[in-house]
This record gives C-alpha cells, structure tokens and sequence, in this order.
C-alpha cells in the first residue's frame, strides 16, 4: 500500500511540473496556483516519504534548487503572458535574482562555519569545557538552511499570484518585500554567527587540553576500532565490547578513526577520542596504554600497530567457522583472543604463520544476558528465530543462506504453524541485488501472514505503547551522549559522564523490550531491523534458531536450545560436519527443507531431541568452561599481558642503561 501512494505521489509530482508551463502560457491564474501548490505540497511529501526517488531527480540534475527555479520561471512566464507592467517584472526578476544570490551567499557562509568547526579530533567522556568552543549556529540558521532558504520564495510567489488574480500589484509588492526581508535577514544573522565561529581555538590548543585530560586519567588498555564506511551496521563490533571494558581492572580508553562513529557509539562511561588522521594520532598521550585490543581487521591498524610500547591483540566481534575468524592477518598482533579451543584449533589452518602459544582462551564476556533453555518459557507457538548471514565479500552464493534458499524457506516454515522472528544481518542486500530482493520477498511473506492472522488487536497494542517506547529511546539516546550538534558542539558537550547512568540505561533497556515483547502478542511474526530488540534479546523469545556459518550461531549455542544450520549445497552430513565445528550440535537443513517437519518436533516434543548432549559438549569446546566465568578469564589476560609488556619495557629500559653505562666507561 505505502509502495501505491508513494508512486501516486511521484505522479503527482510530474502532473503538476508538467502543468506549470501549460497554465502559464494558457494563461491562466488559478490552474497556475493549483499546479504550484501541488509540487510544493508533494515535494516535501516525496522528501520524508520517498528519499531515494528525491537522490534519483538530483542524480538528474533535478534537485530541489532546480525544481525552485523551474516554478519560478513558469510564474514570470504567466505574468508576461497576462502583460503585467513592466516595472512589476523588473522587479520581480531582480527580487529572484537577489533571492537566489543570496541563497549562495548564506550557502558560502554555511560552509565556511562548518570548515572553521572541524576539529582535529572528538572526545567523549573527557571534560573539555576550558577549550573556548563557541556555541553551534541556532538550528533555524544552521540546519537545512537550503531547503529553509528556498523557501523563502513563497511571500513573492504568492504576493505576485494573488496580484495577477486581482489585477493589482500591491500585494506582489508586499511579497517581494517579504521574501527579500527575511533574506537578508536570515544572511546578516549567519554572518553574525561566522564572526563568533572564528574565536574557535587553535588545533595545538585541542592536543594541549585532550593530552591533559588523558595524562589525568592514565589509561591503560585501548579498544581501537577503524572501518571504511562507518555506520550503525559496523559500530556493533565496539558496542559489544563497551561493557567488557567496563568491568577491567585497567583504566580503559577506546580510540575510533571515523568521526561518523560517534553518532552509533552505545552509551559508556569510558573516554573515547576518535582521531581521523594518522598523524594526529601520534600526537596523543597514550605512553600509559600497555594493551592494545583490535575488534577488526582494517588497514587503518597500522597507524596503531607500530606503538611497540604497547602490546596487541585480536580479539574479533565473533567466533565463527568462516574464514575471517582464522585469518592469516593475525600474525601482526602479539597475540589473538578466543572464546575457546575451537578458536584454538581454527588457527591450526594457518598454523604455519600463527603461534600456538600466541592464542589465549578468554570466552566470551558478552554473552551473560543470554537465558539458558532451562530457563526459557514457551509460548503457545513455537518461535523460529530466522538470522542469516550476509552475502560477504565473495560472489558464493551460498554464504547466506538468503539466496538459494530463504524465500522456500520462510513458506514452508508458514505451513507448520509457528511463530517467525526475521533477524537479517545488518549488512544484508549491500553488495548483492539478489540478496536484497530475497529479504524483501520474505518481509512480504511474513506481512501477508500477520494479516491473514487476524492482528486487530495486536496493531491496537502496539501502537498504545509506541509513544513509551519513543520515550524510552530519546532517554537512552540521551544517555548515549548522542545528540544532534557537530564535532565541534560534541567536543564543546564533553564532560566526564556519571558512571550511575549505567544502572539507568539497564532498567531502560529492560523495560523497551518488555514493553516491545509483550505488545507483540503470542502469534505475531517480527522482522527486526534496528538495534532494539537485539540479538540476543531474540535468542531469549526464540525456542530454536536457523542460521548460516555465523558467529550468531557460536553465540546461541551459549542458550543450549536447538538450533539450525543451513546446508544450502547439500554436501553429505559428515561432510559438513567436518568441515564447520558448529555444527557439531545442530540439525542440518537441506536445500529443499525436506527435514524442517522432523527438525521442528525437537521443539515440540523436546524428549524427542536428540542433540541435547552434542549442544553440551560444543558448548565448552566452542565458548569455554562456564567456570573461571569468561569476564574472569578476559580480565586475567588482560592483566597478564599487561604485566608482560611492562616487565619487557623495565628488561629494555635495564639493558639501555646498562649500555649507556657501558660507552661512559
């Protein structure tokens, strides 16, 4: 139905450019007026309902500035068609043209504001309120100043309709007037704001005042996270670890190279500065951090890997069979963290390049909100939590299960009379086309269904408690740090947090997904795409899990539920088995899903299940023994290292002296 209107409306849109000329050249003063309002109208509809049609008229020299333009040559064709005087379309012609000059003007002063607040770095969480950073430009001057400007055109374009409807020109007079008063108003007030923005301090001035808030706090153990196209579908591989960091003896500190990280950071009490330049990150006062922790492979790693002060870790943001888990990369890194001794025994493929006693077991810290089977309460239909992978960076098929198989998937899954959660993979439909229309089609399926199912009253529920649920979220973005300032206002904001506000932003989040969870009924399917409700938020809904080689799957495995791993190229049980260690506890699901019937009664008749004590033993062999508790063993390699790296500093700084002694002598 939103596909219809939207469609209806781009119609629309064109209709009513295509009219403009027609009634100008007619002439006539009403259709013109009707023609106008309905692009103004629709074209501000067709921005917040359809965007990516609006990027596709730009992408054809169509963009908003030109759509202006157009309706304001068609207005002064209708005026010389119905011979206004000729001192009424003077003026008319130098208003729009003042108007348009000025609109690049105030567009000039925009952008120089912005360059002049770009700071060399961002900080969060470090008390930066002696930097001299003014305040950001009001938000009616500052944000969306092209579309506000623009707009600007109205009093003038409605003053001169209103006097060609009349036959008199006092209101075309009072229009111009207008829209060249505010104007020029609205460029002296941002002028006014570029005389405030050049008192920004100086960049030596930001190291100065960053360098002494971190010599204060001394941190000593570094999360450094780079990725190439930074967004909330990335950032998760430093969200999952901020509460890990939270619980170390060692002062942490995370560092981020993008400064669009900031607006996907999860809430923390703990510093973060993201530097963007290589050679602003020399600059920092970090002599103090002892480890270095990696969450991902980027090539932005060098600028860190060359402190030898310092010692290295892999640590992921997951434990998987695919290849990425047991790259051969890792050999840069002092040493590499795994959840257990399948992690061990996945770098014995690269053996020859990767230590054995470089590999340390600390399990997974992250997975504590993860409720056992034991403790899981069914519902009155079976909950199939469906999480596929990506399509990876490879042209296989088969690495999601999406592709060959999702679609048949999904509609067999409808005939067996269960409740499905849809969880794709962040990344889903990125790269491949093919992907896209997949996780489309099944969205659909699962939309069809909630229909057929009568949601009447689920659709009542849900919207009751939306507004709490907005509620909630604007705290927990508030809590976040995030906020809708630039680098600059952020840097301004800084202030070191309450650490308090972490009991806050628990109870929140429990009561979004209580609060989401319940509104949903028993029967309801749900596709997940946002942040909230998590991932493991839908381990705890689910009774049994489908899923590709993924570290989705080492992470269910913690729950000890059933769980699925597609076979999507039909290779032989043993084959598979062999060749992906999680799948050591799983069913296997063929191509054409001739076993999801059987696979299924393992969840309602759950005596039946006979991988119970597969799932037991893999769940060790995978994540690690349940005791020391994987916090306690993260710490302990934490600290150990820590204490290896400075022994060997105190050993180089002893041979040095002993040296230096040596040629005085």
């Amino acid at each position: 139905m939103r596909g219809v209107i939207d469609l209806l409306l781009v119609l629309l849109l064109g209709v009513g450019f295509v009219a403009l000329p027609v009634f100008a050249l007619l002439p006539s003063q009403w259709g013109f007026a009707a023609a106008a309002a309905v692009t103004y109208v629709v074209d501000e509809v067709l921005h917040v309902r359809a965007p990516s049609f609006v990027r596709r008229l730009a992408a054809l020299h169509l963009d908003r500035t030109m759509r202006f333009a157009v309706r304001t040559v068609m207005l002064l064709a209708l005026a010389s068609q119905m011979d206004a005087p000729g001192v009424v379309m003077v003026t008319a012609l130098a208003v729009f043209s003042g108007h348009f000059a000025m609109m690049m003007l105030y567009t000039a002063v925009h952008h120089a504001i912005r360059r002049r607040r770009v700071l060399p770095l961002v900080v969060r969480n470090l008390d930066l309120s002696e930097l001299p950073i003014p305040q950001q430009p009001p938000a009616v001057l500052y944000r969306r100043h092209l579309r506000k400007l623009l707009h600007l055109d109205l009093p003038a374009h409605a003053g001169l309709l209103a006097a060609l409807i009349a036959g008199t020109w006092e209101p075309a007079y009072a229009g111009f007037a207008l829209t060249v008063g505010v104007t020029v108003a609205a460029v002296l007030a941002l002028l006014g704001q570029y005389r405030r923005v050049r008192r920004m301090p100086a960049r030596d001035e930001v190291f100065a005042e960053v360098n002494r808030q971190l010599e204060g706090y001394r941190p000593e153990v570094a999360l450094y996270f780079s990725f190439a196209a930074v967004s909330r579908d990335f950032m998760y591989q430093v969200n999952m670890w901020i509460e890990t960091l939270e619980q170390l003896d060692l002062r942490p500190v995370i560092i981020l190279r993008e400064r669009a990280s900031f607006r996907y950071l999860s809430r923390t009490w703990i510093p973060v500065v993201c530097v963007p330049k290589a050679d602003d990150l020399a600059e920092l006062e970090l002599s103090g951090v002892r480890v270095v922790l990696y969450p991902g492979n980027a090539g932005k790693n060098v600028h860190m890997l060359r402190v030898a002060e310092a010692k290295h870790v892999f640590i992921g943001h997951g434990d998987s069979d695919k290849l990425a888990s047991s790259n051969r990369v890792s050999k840069v890194y002092d040493e590499i963290w795994v959840a257990g001794r399948a992690g061990r025994d996945r770098y014995q493929r690269v053996r020859h390049a990767i230590s054995d006693s470089a590999i340390v077991e600390v399990g997974r810290p992250q997975l504590s909100p993860i409720r056992l089977h034991t403790e899981h309460v069914p519902g009155p239909l079976p909950v199939v939590l469906y999480a596929p992978t990506w399509e990876g960076w490879s042209d296989d098929d088969c690495h999601t299960s999406l592709i060959p198989m999702g679609v048949p998937l999904i509609e067999k899954l409808l005939t067996e009379n269960v409740r499905i959660v849809y969880k794709p993979h962040p990344l889903t439909g990125k790269r491949s086309a093919e992907a896209a229309a997949a996780d489309k089609a099944i969205r659909e399926l699962l939309r069809a269904d909630n229909e057929r199912r009568d949601p009447a009253k689920v659709e009542t529920a849900v919207a009751a408690v939306r507004p709490r649920l907005r509620e909630i979220q604007a705290r927990l973005d508030e809590l976040a740090g995030r906020h809708a300032g630039d680098d600059a206002e952020q840097m301004r904001e800084a202030r070191v947090p309450d650490r308090a506000g972490a009991a806050e932003w628990q109870e929140l989040r429990a009561e979004w997904h209580r609060i989401f969870w319940e509104s949903q009924g028993a029967v309801r399917h749900n596709v997940i795409l946002n942040q909230l409700p998590n991932l493991y938020e839908c381990f705890n809904q689910a009774d049994i899990l489908i899923s590709d080689v993924s570290s989705v799957v080492a992470d269910f495995v913690a729950s000890l539920k059933p769980y699925v791993l597609t076979n999507a190229r039909d290779l032989p049980d043993h084959e598979f088995r062999a060749a992906y260690t999680t799948a050591g506890g799983a069913y296997l699901l063929d191509r054409e899903c001739t076993r999801l019937p059987e696979i299924l009664d393992s969840v309602r008749a759950p005596h039946t299940d006979p991988m119970v004590l597969d799932r037991r033993t893999l769940k060790e062999y995978v994540l690690g023994p349940d005791h020391p508790t994987s916090m306690e063993r993260f710490n302990s390699a934490t600290n150990a290292l820590a204490a290896k790296g400075e022994a060997e500093r105190a050993e180089a700084a002893m041979e040095a002296h002993q040296a230096s002694s040596a040629t005085a002598l």
